[in-house]
């Protein structure tokens, strides 16, 4: 559980590094406010329409009488809702992400300069910065699917579906959301994507303890795009401890070592890719 806590405590520390210096907080908003706009008017039709799309989908109980026909229904129409809100709350963030990807990068750096140190960068270009994200993102969500269908499928299973499922869907998310604001400043280092999720699952409860908070809190509308500028610069400060960054500027050895020579961290050294 003190992992847990470690990966909550960059949440809040993310937090209050925008709230010291407000213009990045305005900065960090606009991405956010374009895809919340996008994103309401889809969830608006889905719940909308979720009734006529589980009745499309189940011609088989139009015969059914009552309460087995509105029980099927109405069961289907509030897993077909909660899957959406799960893909929701993943993709939204890898979308800002992509619409905001200059205003992220360059929060991440005046988080990286304010934290002493080198300012690592990639090097390239905007557009390959974005199809990099883009495919990295697609990973994610590819991943993300295949638990949402599992737990979907696993909802039908009698108190299980109500109780254990939620718990695990809200863990899911907030792993490969944690995944994914990390990736802002994984990425100017050199991570590749593989590299990056056995990072992450070697620090799993500080994952979780980032990231499903940061869930929980984006159900709320519009509590998402306030918290993103500070869960970018809260994700910053987390990939800085990753990669053993922290660390180093913690104990004042440019050279990545202690004053005894030691490595300050079991995590790989920064890698800058060249291109």
């Amino acid at each position: 559980m003190r992992d847990f806590g470690a990966g909550f405590g960059y949440l809040l520390q993310g937090q209050k590094w925008v709230g010291r210096n407000g213009r990045w907080f305005g900065f960090g908003l606009l991405p956010g406010l374009v895809t919340f706009v996008l994103y309401v008017g889809a969830l608006a039709g889905l719940f909308y329409g979720a009734d006529d799309l589980t009745a499309w989908a189940t011609p088989f109980a139009d015969d059914w009488g009552s309460p087995w026909q509105d029980l099927l229904r109405g069961t289907l129409t509030f897993l077909v809702f909660a899957l959406g809100l799960f893909l929701a709350v993943i993709t939204f963030t890898a979308v800002t992400l992509l619409i905001g990807q200059p205003f992220y990068e360059s929060l991440s750096e005046a988080v990286d300069r304010g934290e002493g140190g080198e300012v690592p960068e990639s090097g390239l270009p905007l557009w390959r910065e974005l199809w990099i994200s883009a495919r990295d993102s697609l990973r994610v969500l590819v991943r993300v699917a295949f638990f949402g269908i599992l737990l979907f499928a696993a909802g039908f299973i009698p108190v299980v579906g109500q109780t254990v499922v939620p718990v695990l869907g809200f863990c899911v998310s907030g792993f490969f959301l944690t995944h994914e604001l990390t990736s802002v400043a994984l990425q100017r280092r050199g991570v590749e994507f593989k590299e990056h999720l056995a990072m992450l699952r070697g620090r799993r409860m500080a994952a979780l303890g980032f990231g499903v908070p940061l869930t929980l809190a984006f159900l709320v509308p519009f509590v998402a795009v306030l918290l993103m500028p500070g869960a970018v610069a809260g994700a910053t400060l987390m990939a800085r401890e990753l990669t053993g960054e922290a660390a180093t500027d913690r104990d004042g050895g440019g050279d990545g070592t202690q004053g005894d020579g030691r490595s300050p961290s079991p995590h790989p050294p920064v890698t800058f890719r060249k291109n």
